[in-house]
């Protein structure tokens, strides 16, 4: 009898336990604001997913390159979200956390279900769900793709699992048909066919060639090479992936060797954490890999030497390493250098090394399941309460852009947005103040300029708008807002006819504006 209840009553009591704690401690985001990095492409500035789920919407789903991927599925959860919540951003935010909720308990579940080792599954399910790394997925609506992908992702192994344990070609198309689903949410997928060759391996041991056991995984193959494909094509389009002048080959293979040791410590010591890393550029050297290559190779040699009798070292180490490859910076994607975000699917290859590996390590002794239990309730507390703390930083942009600042005085980036942020709340003064210091870390950041005219025009101080004005023109002489900015503190000034000549060089850049034509309207009228 007890046994019965060890077998089936135990997981429903750990799978509803992981819940609770789940949204017990990431609760608080309902109360969270969307902020202005991301936010506003995915929903605020987003017409399509503000309108909310139609054909045309869901056409346009399927059709659009915005955001710099092609993710339908992502769109359309958002555009459900906006039917539900309009734009309440509390709404936005549950929908995160139940998908994260989800993704914990289907982690349990699947692992579970492969090993039949309930405790080390549960484990690895507490870790995937309070480590602080993965708040960033959680608390940001713009990473909606992170948390549905990855449900679609543990789905597509739980299928697979099923038709592992029972060959039917109905259980195969299903567990294709959800990997399907998952590329259409975020195309981070891609690494799952070389995944579920890792399940073969361990641990299912599965008892099949080796040339069945990969051409099982050929269709899997295929879709993630297209929608690779893709991927890359929107990205090279859309001016995302970084050319090879500002970040050569050498430079990104440097940061991504730095990036996976980084990472790793991240994980075992969670502080410092960002919204944005900047790229360090030309400023890492060769020497700078050296260390992080050689223990890489180290531990690759390791796992390897062990893999017979501890598969799950292996299983484990490779999930992290090749889980990373998408985004670990080789084709670099934006201006960071690494991403809290980038996390969510691979340190569940890391936990799983630490929650088989810990209770082998301690066989031996007596009390071994005392030590591991107490040891587990000490990390998944501090993890809680790290997880509790970072959570804080995400209420609204002003708090998530302060703690970059915090972090990283010398962050351009976080300087100039939290200078947008308080623009946006009328707090002038402030909003200068960090405008200024952006220009301090980058003299030729032509936005910076801009919105600092802008700040200074509101606090009408035209003379020194001109010059900021000016100053983005000079920078960026085809930005249509600067010139027509410029036109109306020229005005201010009383210097007409300049200011016309600053509409007629924005309607040169673009003869459509609408904007930049009813303004030069407007000034032709008071000349006369």
């Amino acid at each position: 009898m007890r046994e019965i209840a060890h077998k089936y009553l135990a997981p429903w009591v750990i799978g509803v336990a992981l819940a609770v704690i789940t949204i017990a401690v990431f609760c608080r985001v309902a109360t969270f604001d969307f902020i202005t990095y991301d936010d506003p492409a995915y929903v605020t500035a987003n017409p399509q997913v503000q309108a909310g789920l139609s054909v045309k919407n869901f056409v346009w789903a399927f059709t659009s390159s915005r955001a710099y991927n092609w993710h339908p599925l992502t769109w359309l959860s958002l555009m459900l979200d906006s039917e539900l919540f309009g734009l309440n951003a509390g709404g936005f935010h549950i929908t995160n956390l139940l998908l994260h909720t989800a993704n914990t308990v289907l982690l349990f579940i699947v692992l579970s279900r492969m090993t039949e080792a309930l405790w080390s599954s549960a484990f690895v399910a507490a870790a995937f769900a309070l480590h602080p790394l993965h708040v960033q997925s959680v608390a940001w609506i713009a990473e909606r793709k992170d948390v549905l992908s990855t449900l679609f992702w543990l789905l597509t192994m739980l299928f697979y699992v099923r038709y592992a344990e029972r060959s039917s070609i109905g259980r195969y198309v299903l567990a294709l048909f959800v990997f399907i689903l998952g590329l259409m949410a975020k195309p981070m997928l891609v690494t799952l066919p070389f995944i579920l060759l890792l399940v073969d391996y361990w641990p299912l041991k599965r008892k099949c060639s080796f040339r069945k056991l990969l051409f099982e995984k050929l269709p899997f193959v295929f879709l993630a090479g297209v929608s690779s494909v893709i991927t890359f094509v929107i990205q090279s389009r859309s001016g995302a992936v970084k050319n090879v002048v500002k970040f050569p080959f050498d430079i990104r293979v440097i940061n991504a060797v730095v990036s996976y040791i980084q990472y790793i410590l991240k994980m075992f010591w969670p502080v410092n954490l960002s919204v944005f890393y900047p790229h360090p550029g030309r400023s890492l050297h060769f020497s700078d890999a050296i260390i992080p290559t050689l223990l890489l190779v180290a531990a690759t040699v390791l796992t390897i030497r062990f893999a017979r009798t501890r598969g799950y070292l292996l299983f484990g180490w490779l999930w992290y390493i090749c889980t990373l490859i998408p985004v670990i910076g080789l084709v670099q994607v934006g201006d960071q250098a690494m991403a809290d975000r980038y996390t969510y699917v691979p340190l569940i290859g890391l936990f799983i090394m630490i929650a088989w590996g810990l209770p082998e390590l301690l066989a031996r002794y007596a009390f071994r399941k005392t030590i591991l239990a107490v040891a587990a309730a000490v990390v998944l507390l501090a993890m809680t309460v790290s997880t509790y703390q970072q959570l804080r930083y995400w209420q609204n942009d002003v708090t998530i852009l302060e703690r970059a600042v915090e972090v990283n005085p010398n962050d351009r980036f976080a300087q100039a947005n939290l200078g947008v942020a308080f623009l946006r709340k009328n707090s002038y003064d402030d909003a200068i103040a960090h405008f200024e210091k952006a220009l301090q870390i980058d003299p030729c950041d032509a936005m910076s300029h801009l919105n600092i005219g802008v700040a200074f025009f509101r606090k009408d101080k035209i003379d020194q708008a001109v010059i900021h004005f000016e100053k983005a023109a000079e920078i960026d002489p085809c930005d249509v807002p600067t010139r027509l900015n410029l036109a109306t503190a020229l005005a201010k000034q009383g210097k007409q006819e300049q200011a016309i000549e600053q509409c007629n060089e924005a309607l040169r850049i673009d003869s459509s504006g609408t904007n930049a034509y009813n303004l030069r309207q407007v000034l032709l009228t008071q000349k006369k």
